[in-house]
């Protein structure tokens, strides 16, 4: 999809983080843009900013997890802009822990936003851009834990990992559609989603204020922390190149290498 002028893109967690650094990077190439977020003054407040640059703009508060929810902001992008080109699925929650010191409610919580957000954003709209017949593209946001395990993430690894083979196998479906689809697996980005408890509803568990790390134990992660502006510019290369994988940080390179040398290392131990 090399030309996005004109089109129109829907981002979920469109409010901030990656989200609205896409939203900016989209609108920079001439898109209109339809804002999704849980949050509704965080979204008004980055609805304003697009309006203040005569960026065509709708802002729609959603909850991914929601299927409702999702297919009235589908009908609402299509009722303002009459098409979608681009679905940007990049809401998300966190939860740190070990597997066995997880709640169902946890599971629930993580796995209702991650992987059924997700899930209901193709549902909503990826019919719809087939029947109109337009170019476009889908991006869902999973994460390097999507594709290494992590310890102390495993509910998040679990949902992440979905949303890699729901994308792998989405982009195998749309082969022979004008359609596009990418899965972008970063390592730390600088974002609220270590703040995402926040927005915990009361019966999965409720709001809860978690401990940040200090700039220190930042430093210490591996691959560093990069700005979402970073991210936002790989995932409209992306875009553009109908590139399936879209990996942020060169550290993660050598942890996927050694997952799938594991991986071909059983195969020795099986030919006897």
């Amino acid at each position: 999809m090399e030309n996005l002028a004109g089109g129109v893109a829907v981002i979920t967690g469109g409010a901030s983080g990656i989200g609205l650094a896409t939203a900016r990077d989209l609108a920079s190439e001439g898109m209109a843009l339809v804002l999704a977020d849980i949050e509704q003054g965080p979204l008004d407040q980055a609805v304003a900013e697009f309006e203040g640059k005569d960026v065509p703009v709708l802002g729609v508060k959603t909850d991914v997890g929601d299927l409702d929810s999702v297919k009235e902001m589908a009908d609402a992008a299509w009722d303002r802009f009459g098409k979608v080109n681009v679905l940007f699925n990049n809401a998300g929650v966190a939860l740190n822990g070990k597997i066995q010191d997880m709640s169902h409610a946890d599971w629930e919580w993580s796995i209702k936003v991650n992987l059924w957000g997700v899930i209901h954003g193709v549902e909503a709209f990826l019919p719809r851009m087939i029947e109109d017949g337009h170019e476009g593209h889908i991006v869902s946001t999973a994460s390097f834990a999507g594709l290494v395990p992590n310890s102390g993430l495993g509910v998040y690894c679990v949902t992440k990992y979905g949303v890699v083979a729901l994308s792998e196998c989405l982009w195998r479906d749309l082969r022979e559609t004008d359609i596009g689809a990418s899965v972008l697996c970063p390592m730390i980005v600088k974002t609220n989603i270590g703040q995402s408890a926040r927005n915990r509803p009361e019966e999965l568990g409720g709001p809860a204020v978690v401990k940040r790390r200090s700039p220190e134990e930042q430093e210490q992660l591996s691959g560093g922390v990069i700005e979402a502006p970073e991210v936002a510019q790989r995932v409209v290369r992306a875009i553009k190149n109908r590139e399936l994988y879209i990996l942020t940080h060169d550290d993660s390179r050598e942890f996927i290498r050694r997952r799938f040398d594991r991986i071909d290392k059983s195969f020795d131990f099986g030919a006897n």
